[in-house]
C-alpha cells in the first residue's frame, strides 16, 4: 500500500544540523508535491516547508528561511528537509505529506498522505 516514511529525526545541539528524509513506497512522487510539518507538544501542526513536483519550486515558513532546504531525489523517490543552525524552538515531530494540488501548499488540509512522524529535538 501506499506510505509515507520519515527518518532521521535525533537529538542536536544548538547550531546543529540533521537531514530528514521522506520516502514513498507503493506510489512514484513524480507527480506529488510534498510538504513538510512538524507540531511541537501543546501547539498546532505548522507548515516548515514544501516543493513543487515539476521545476521543484520551493516554499519556506519564515521561522526556517536561509536555514532549511527541502530538495527532492525523483529517482530515490524520496524528499529531504536539510535543516541547519538548529534551534530549541525547532523540537517537535517533523511530518512529510504527499498532495498532487500545486497550489496553497502551505495549509495541511491541502494533503492527502501524511508520514508517522519523526521526533527532532534541539537542546544542550
Amino acid at each position: 500500500q501506499a506510505k509515507l516514511v520519515e527518518s532521521g529525526g535525533d537529538l542536536v545541539q544548538p547550531g546543529g544540523s540533521l537531514r530528514l528524509s521522506c520516502a514513498a513506497s507503493g506510489f512514484t512522487l513524480d507527480y506529488y508535491a510534498i510538504g513538510w510539518f512538524r507540531q511541537a507538544p501543546g501547539k498546532e501542526r505548522e507548515f516548515v516547508a514544501a516543493i513543487r513536483q515539476s521545476a521543484g519550486s520551493t516554499f519556506y515558513a519564515d521561522s526556517v528561511k536561509g536555514r532549511f532546504t527541502i530538495s527532492r531525489d525523483n529517482a530515490e523517490n524520496t524528499v529531504y528537509l536539510q535543516m541547519n543552525s538548529l534551534k530549541p524552538e525547532d523540537t517537535a515531530v517533523y511530518y512529510c505529506a504527499a498532495t498532487l494540488t500545486m497550489y496553497v501548499l502551505g495549509s495541511s488540509t491541502s494533503y492527502d498522505a501524511w508520514g508517522q512522524g519523526t521526533q527532532v529535538t534541539v537542546s544542550s
